[in-house]
Formats: C-alpha cells, structure tokens, sequence
C-alpha cells in the first residue's frame, strides 16, 4: 500500500503568522500548479481523504476537475492542529513565555487553549488506522502538522513526549511525500 501525503498550496496570508485552522484559502494559481502535477502521479481511481479547510478542499476540487476519476472524502481527523487565541497571530507576537510553556509539556499543553499535540496524534492516527486498515492506496490532502504527525506514526511513534522528537521537515506547500511501497 502507498499513501500520498499532500500538503495544501500556498495561503493567502502574509508569511509568518500561525493559522492552523483558521480557514484560509490558498493562492488559486499554485493551487492549480499543484493539482496539475499531482494529477500525473496519482494513479486511477484513487481514494483522496480530504482537511475539510477550503485550502485543502481547494486542491482536491482543482485536482478532480482534471481527474474525474478521482473522488475525494472530507476528514475532520485531517485537520491541521488548532492553535486558539493564537490563530490569525503573527508567531513574533506570541509571548515567549507561551511558546516555552508549550515546550515544557510539548504534548499535553493545549498551546492557545484548544488543541494538544496529543490530540492532534490521537486524531490523526484515528484517520491512519482507517486508512492503512482498507489495505488500499490512498492520498491524503492535508497540513504540514498533519503530515509530520503521519510520518511518526509510519515509523510506528504514536505518543509523543518531546518538542525535539516533533519532525522539523515536511513537504513544502503543493508537494507531497509518499510513505509505503
């Protein structure tokens, strides 16, 4: 089995400021760049599980206007991780003191007051379970958080503990990785 790891195109907002998920579009033209070169990769009739935030709902609609073969399924569990009072917020605006009190307890503080890493894994390793459970190829259009979360339970992490045991790389925006064989 194979899953494509898809992150959503660049957004409509200036760089630096964390919107996990507030729901943003992306830049209509790297949306298609994007569609348009995953839509050779992709093989027929594939499965694609979807962030229901528009950039990501963006990219699978471009995607099957090219591949109608390709249906595609929203997934809250998809979702990038929700990061409260701090959404809509330059990241240099953030207090310090927030961002070490989130390092401290990396996966049980709830950074901004809504979500923890701990959650985010638990949601996202609900959706993995589905996903490698139908035995099937599938592609996922999400998030960075969401795809970094992926790439640790694919090395079989599903808890953790440790802001530097957090993945630092994940696809740039309209790329993707693929995980499997």
């Amino acid at each position: 089995m194979k899953l494509w790891l898809v992150r959503h195109a660049q957004v409509l907002l200036p760089p630096g400021v964390c919107y996990g998920a507030t729901d943003v579009a992306a830049d209509a033209a790297a949306t298609l760049s994007a569609a348009q070169a995953l839509a050779a990769e992709l093989p027929l009739g594939l499965l694609l599980r979807v962030s229901p935030l528009q950039r990501c709902e963006q990219l699978a609609i471009v995607l099957q206007g090219l591949r109608p073969d390709l249906a595609y399924k929203t997934d809250a569990g998809l979702a990038e991780m929700d990061f409260g009072s701090w959404e809509g917020q330059a990241w240099s605006a953030i207090p310090q003191s927030a961002l070490d009190a989130w390092v401290a307890d990396f996966a049980g503080h709830r950074f901004g007051g809504r979500e923890s890493v701990a959650d985010v894994m638990h949601r996202v390793a609900l959706a993995w379970d589905v996903t490698w459970q139908a035995g099937q190829d599938a592609a996922w259009i999400t998030h960075a958080g969401v795809i970094r979360a992926a790439s640790l339970l694919h090395q079989g992490v599903r808890q953790v503990q440790r802001a530097d045991q957090w993945p630092k790389e994940a696809p740039v925006f309209g790329a993707w990785l693929t995980l499997g064989s």
